[in-house]
């Protein structure tokens, strides 16, 4: 972002002829062709009626304010723009009519002549109009949803605030290991072949390490079934317009996998498909809320550097993950945060976890986020808490963005639904702390009774 408030970024398409440069606002027109507005993750009416609100709004997430004067600016010029041309075409419908009913060849040839030269005028402005509205969206969907005002004040991740700590940290009467010394030694995590396949931050998990990711996938999606929720097997490549809907373009597309060939993105979360899923949609309201499980592999461009935070499979560029979605009417969506974090809550205790909660501070809550709680998983041989679930209320961001609304019982407009969505647990980092956890002086690893039916009558791992 420049000084001014103008959008700098780009896009890179491949194409047969070669690399081509996209200007932020350009590629918004491939994004949302068929709907300008719909790219408005916040209501231009909100920004327009109560700027101050979205102005400090910005403030509190470090973000740059004067987005509020430049949308209010291209708002103003596309409004005049509008008007411009509709008085025109008034103006061409009332004549058109008028030479209809005139009988002098050369007078009605003077008026078809004049309005000629209005349709091209009317031609101009709606192609200036056109440049304006994708200047507009581009602008706008730079804008962060608005933090819920639960959410507390910060500047990055040091102001999020503890809320609590649940479970015993381990006690050993030995050294604990972290998971890149026992995974090879229990002969269940081959760092070389990963790197030999693909390249650095891949892996190969073998024999009942391969399982036990696995059976963790398997009680993970069994118990949110319990809960509530619909398993879903979703597609693990999406269209460019699926992705957009999610909020994860254009700001987040350099951390996305894409084939260009076929303009697929290969999905960074199941929280994108699963908003795609009732995507331009208008649900009956006695069908919501809505509760949704999904696994999928993910697939990220993560920028990473070398050093302790980064050593092992805590993060990698392909990874599992377990979702967990709602779809709920807005007055509805603070109870069902709820309800999701208690969920996340609950697969963390069964496994015997010790985990403890973060609420994320305006500075360091996500782009899409009003308001979101961590779960932090304690991983006993890196001596660290590593976040295994992030569960967040989107409100109506996604749904503006994806069109997704539903019918009132009692008739009236359509309304937005409101989205939120959560890990139900991420791995591999769960998949970290059973390890380092439930390790043994002999290196063994005890495998979490709460498992024990999808590891084929495997309890103990044990070193080869």
């Amino acid at each position: 972002m420049n000084a001014g408030g103008t959008t700098s970024a780009s896009l890179v398409l491949h194409g047969e002829g070669g690399v081509f440069i996209l200007t932020l606002a350009s590629a918004i027109v491939l994004y949302c062709e068929r709907c300008i507005w719909r790219c408005a993750m916040l209501d231009i009416n909100l920004i327009r009626e109560k700027s101050d609100l979205v102005r400090e709004a910005l403030k509190k997430r470090q973000e740059e304010p004067s987005l509020v004067e430049r949308v209010l600016d291209i708002d103003a010029r596309r409004r005049d723009l509008i008007q411009q041309s509709e008085t025109l075409k008034a103006e061409r419908n009332t004549v058109s009519k008028e030479i209809g009913k005139m009988k002098d060849a050369d007078e009605r040839q003077v008026k078809i002549d004049a309005m000629r030269a209005v349709g091209d005028k009317i031609s101009e402005l709606d192609e200036r109009l056109r440049d304006v509205e994708t200047e507009l969206t581009a602008v706008i969907s730079s804008l962060p949803n608005i933090p819920d005002e639960r959410t507390p004040l910060g500047v990055n991740a040091r102001d999020n605030v503890v809320l609590k700590t649940s479970g015993e940290i381990p006690e050993f009467d030995f050294e604990p290991k972290p998971h890149w010394e026992l995974g090879p030694a229990l002969g269940i995590l081959d760092f070389e072949r990963g790197i030999k396949l693909t390249g650095s931050r891949f892996y190969v998990l073998s024999g009942a390490g391969a399982r036990l990711q696995r059976a963790l996938i398997a009680f993970m999606l069994d118990l949110h079934i319990k809960q509530g929720y619909t398993e879903k097997y979703t597609p693990f490549m999406v269209k460019t317009e699926t992705v957009y809907g999610a909020g994860q373009l254009p700001k987040f597309a350099d951390n996305l996998y894409k084939d260009h060939e076929e303009d697929l993105y290969f999905v960074p979360t199941a929280e994108v498909p699963l908003t795609g899923y009732h995507m331009d949609e208008i649900l009956d309201e006695e069908d919501l809320p809505l509760y949704y499980t999904a696994y999928t592999p993910c697939f990220r461009r993560e920028k990473m550097s070398a050093g302790r935070d980064v050593r092992g499979i805590k993060r990698g560029h392909q990874f599992d993950k377990v979702e967990m979605y709602m779809f709920t009417k807005p007055e509805d969506s603070p109870t069902a945060f709820e309800k999701m974090f208690a969920d996340a809550e609950e697969t963390a205790a069964l496994l015997g976890l010790p985990y403890r909660t973060h609420q994320l501070c305006t500075g360091d809550l996500g782009f899409g986020a009003s308001l979101t709680y961590d779960l932090e998983v304690w991983a006993a041989g890196c001596r660290e808490w590593l976040e295994a679930s992030s569960v967040s209320n989107v409100t109506d961001f996604q749904a503006r963005r994806a069109n997704i609304r539903y019918r009132p019982e009692g008739g009236g407009k359509p309304q937005f639904v409101h989205t939120l969505n959560g890990s139900g647990l991420g791995l591999p980092r769960t998949l970290i702390a059973i390890l380092e956890n439930y390790q043994q002086a002999d290196g063994s690893v005890v495998i979490p009774k709460a498992l024990h039916p999808w590891m084929g009558g495997i309890e103990v791992i044990e070193p080869e």
